[in-house]
């Protein structure tokens, strides 16, 4: 179970750092500066969702991965940019983390019964 966790905390690293990346390519304003935190963020990104990818399964990793970014980025939106979050992005939002969870309860469970 403690490596699930890692996994876990490997695949929202990632997301996360993904974020980093495109709110990077907007506020840093320096052209090379900016190309070169952008590779540095998508490079960790890339390394991070590896590591997920050795504790879960790819499907868990991608969608934990997929949550994280689109959460963080649209709070990064928000509260840098001053982007208006709509009920609908909030809707939006639960539906993918919920769809995430059930992805990632139906793949363990049927991992289990495959054992």
């Amino acid at each position: 179970m403690e490596g699930k966790k890692k996994g876990y905390a490997w695949a929202v690293s990632a997301g996360l750092n993904a974020a980093l990346a495109a709110v990077s390519a907007k506020l840093i304003t320096p052209q090379i500066l900016r190309y070169g935190m952008v590779v540095l963020f998508n490079v960790t990104m890339w390394g991070c969702y590896v590591n997920s990818l050795k504790a879960l399964s790819s499907l868990q990793a991608t969608a934990t991965n997929f949550a994280a970014n689109f959460l963080s980025s649209g709070l990064a939106g928000y509260f840098l940019f001053q982007e208006p979050l709509s009920f609908k992005w909030f809707a939006g939002a639960m539906l993918i983390v919920v769809g995430s969870l059930v992805l990632s309860k139906s793949s363990i469970e049927k991992k289990t019964r495959t054992n």
